[in-house]
């Protein structure tokens, strides 16, 4: 399951230690799947407990949690009751204390009203509750929050570039970079441990035909009619010159490449550009074994890559409200 490192313009935890967060992430997966499969494996009552209803997704919990409730999640930390209290004793960490890391490693929890029928539908539902506490980290830190768009927590396209690909995979999701002072969204950008991708996604109904040229505006064909789509290579080339200017400035030598992803279409571009991928439905299978099958560590470039990036994010987010009321203190 790739890393959401970044999503718009929200704040993010990697942005304070993009070398500390990732392999952390890694240790946390690794660690919680093995426990959960083990305890499914050995029809553990207590963590396959039948509830009245289904757990209410994060965003909603945060709304309807009162006040007080928030107040309290500062001063109690002993208490490993929620989420929200895991994340901040994450932060609290020493990053140069192992011991420390893999015990805080354990404070993430799946929650599950049933046990699931087989491995592969205890898969999914982990991945989905793994889903949740990554854009926690991807909208909050100890000391700030971001208010997320409630439909991202619904958003397939973000599902697919996180829990279809390794976990070395670096996402950055339609992020927002402030250039001279102005605010420029681009494509998504994964960083791999062997290079760059800049994405655009070109999926509308299924089957569907575009036909591709250098102008402004492409041809989509489905079910005989004929509509105007804009041409997705001038998001995609202006996302590779923003992350190839950044890279030479900070000297960051790892190949870009350029794809337009058709999942469930296909794509006619006669004259198509030699440096930008045609991913669609008859070579989208291959190509995503490829990605798949890249099983390389985490490497320092990456980091170093990832890091250059963030810099030149927008974020936009509000200091915690327990965190006001104890300056004021």
């Amino acid at each position: 399951m790739g890393q959401l490192i970044k999503m718009q313009d929200y704040v993010s935890r990697y942005e304070q230690n993009i070398y500390l967060y990732p392999s952390r992430y890694v240790r946390l997966k690794k660690h919680q799947w093995e426990k959960l499969k083990a305890a499914w494996e050995n029809n553990d009552a207590s963590v396959f407990m039948n509830q009245s209803q289904e757990e209410n997704p994060d965003w909603l919990e945060e709304e309807k949690k009162p006040l007080i409730d928030k107040l309290k999640g500062l001063w109690k930390l002993g208490k490993k009751d929620n989420e929200e209290e895991d994340l901040l004793n994450l932060d609290q960490m020493d990053p140069d204390n192992e011991d420390s890391g893999e015990e805080a490693i354990l404070q993430f929890e799946t929650k599950f009203t049933y046990r699931p029928d087989s491995v592969e539908e205890l898969k999914h539902q982990f991945l989905d509750q793994l889903f949740r506490f990554q854009m926690k980290w991807a909208s909050s830190t100890l000391t700030e929050k971001s208010f997320v768009d409630k439909r991202f927590y619904y958003d397939e396209k973000l599902k697919f570039f996180l829990q279809r690909f390794p976990d070395t995979f670096l996402v950055l999701y339609l992020p927002l970079f402030l250039l001279k002072k102005a605010p420029v969204e681009v494509e998504t950008i994964i960083l791999s441990p062997t290079g760059v991708w800049c994405i655009s996604l070109l999926e509308e109904e299924d089957s569907s035909v575009f036909i591709g040229s250098k102008e402004r505006f492409w041809v989509k064909r489905v079910n005989g009619e004929e509509k105007k789509v804009l041409n997705p290579l001038l998001a995609l080339n202006r996302t590779a010159k923003i992350v190839h200017q950044i890279f030479r400035m900070n000297e960051i030598d790892l190949p870009i490449h350029k794809v337009i992803l058709c999942r469930n279409g296909y794509i006619d571009h006669p004259a198509a550009p030699f440096d930008v991928q045609m991913i669609e439905k008859r070579n989208y299978e291959e190509w995503f074994k490829g990605m798949r099958n890249l099983r390389s560590p985490l490497k320092h470039v990456q980091f170093k890559a990832a890091q250059a990036l963030l810099q030149y994010c927008q974020t936009t987010s509000i200091r915690r409200l327990e965190w006001e009321i104890s300056e004021e203190e």
